[in-house]
């Protein structure tokens, strides 16, 4: 009996020894492994905690980098252009995948096999009857929330391929194509001339009559972005404004009003500037050897501008700061192309690897199922 007693207080001390060493690894692995779908935290970059220190009542916290999605799932391989409508939709014209439209709640697609122009959208308008109007390599579109109408050279469009479209205060839509500009009253296409410029071989697509990027001004001047510089119609004569007036490039991608006045030039190798309409000032950003490229510029909500440079992630601007984000802030991509802020608030960006959001903390890689 004595050895039956034995041999149990044995068991239990065995058992006892074996319950200590399982709760002392637990408590091990709960220090040192992070929690599964946890994302690891980075430090701040040297500007971002400069900002934070200098804007004390806001709170800050440290950005997260998340993993990117799988590659079937991206918006598109290459989005470059993002626009909100009216009713809240948001467009993303993309380089080959047509546009996608998200209202909400889902995604869907147009291509040419619904009745899209084109494939590749380079711009995306609205007009006054909430019609959407899209700058494709196959003409221009119109989608009147239920079908689409393509207008191309057969109906007087000077050349299919476009590359930038704008409506002005009357809603005339003006088209730069690769081979000039068309203004369309909504039943003809009529030519408006530019002087040709220098084909610059370097930018892929390109030709002498090419315009980028046409904008109009709050006093009601039309702006054209050329490989020539940039040029000013006030509805009678035309200005011309280049690198011997003081601008930072003659390879003009994007022009922008700020809510100031100042007109800013996104340049295809020195970068931006902005003219306060007697001088140029340059913004100073990281450059590469090859060129400062930037394809365009945006204005948010609260009078900061946006605007990307090849390689370097994008940068944000106010008179008194620059701040730049780039991959150690979560950003993947250093082709961005496009940024656009919506109704709510959120940041958008576009360009190589998809769909990107800015939530004023950390950059989101958004595939087609968000997060949204």
């Amino acid at each position: 009996m004595g050895l039956f007693f034995f041999q149990i207080a044995r068991l239990n001390y065995l058992f006892l020894i074996l319950f200590v060493c399982i709760i002392s690894c637990n408590g091990q692995d709960n220090k040192t492994a992070p929690n599964e779908g946890t994302a690891q935290a980075k430090v701040m970059n040297s500007d971002s905690l400069k900002e934070a220190n200098q804007n004390k009542q806001k709170k800050y916290q440290v950005p997260y980098i998340y993993p990117a999605p799988e590659p079937s799932l991206k918006i598109s391989e290459f989005v470059r252009r993002i626009f909100q409508d009216k009713s809240g939709n948001l467009w993303f014209g993309t380089n080959g995948d047509g546009v996608a439209r998200y209202n909400g709640v889902s995604l869907e697609y147009f291509t040419i096999n619904e009745g899209l122009g084109g494939n590749a959208v380079r711009g995306i308008v609205e007009d006054k009857e909430g019609n959407v109007w899209f700058g494709t390599n196959g003409g221009i579109t119109k989608h009147d929330g239920k079908s689409f109408t393509n207008y191309t050279e057969i109906d007087g469009l000077i050349n299919n391929d476009v590359w930038s479209i704008a409506i002005d205060t009357v809603g005339i839509i003006w088209i730069g194509t690769l081979q000039g500009v068309s203004k369309f009253n909504g039943a003809e296409f009529t030519h408006f001339e530019l002087p040709e410029a220098e084909p610059d071989h370097n930018r892929g697509v390109t030709s002498a009559k090419i315009v980028h990027r046409i904008l109009q001004d709050r006093k009601g001047d039309l702006w054209f972005g050329t490989n020539a510089g940039a040029y000013s119609y006030d509805g009678k004569s035309l200005t011309h404004i280049s690198e011997k007036d003081g601008l930072c490039n003659n390879a003009v991608n994007d022009i922008l009003e700020d809510k100031d006045g100042n007109i800013w030039f996104a340049t295809h190798y020195k970068g931006v500037c902005y003219w306060d309409g007697k001088s140029f000032t340059r913004i100073a950003t990281k450059e590469r050897a090859s060129g400062t490229e930037v394809w365009s510029l945006y204005e948010d909500k609260s009078g900061q501008i946006w605007f990307p440079i090849e390689s370097f992630g994008v940068y944000r601007y106010t008179p008194t700061s620059l701040i730049n984000f780039d991959k150690k802030d979560g950003l993947a991509s250093g082709a961005i192309q496009c940024i656009f802020e919506d109704n709510q608030g959120r940041l958008w960006l576009g360009g190589y690897m998809g769909l990107f959001r800015y939530d004023g903390i950390s950059f989101y890689k958004v595939n087609q199922n968000g997060p949204w």
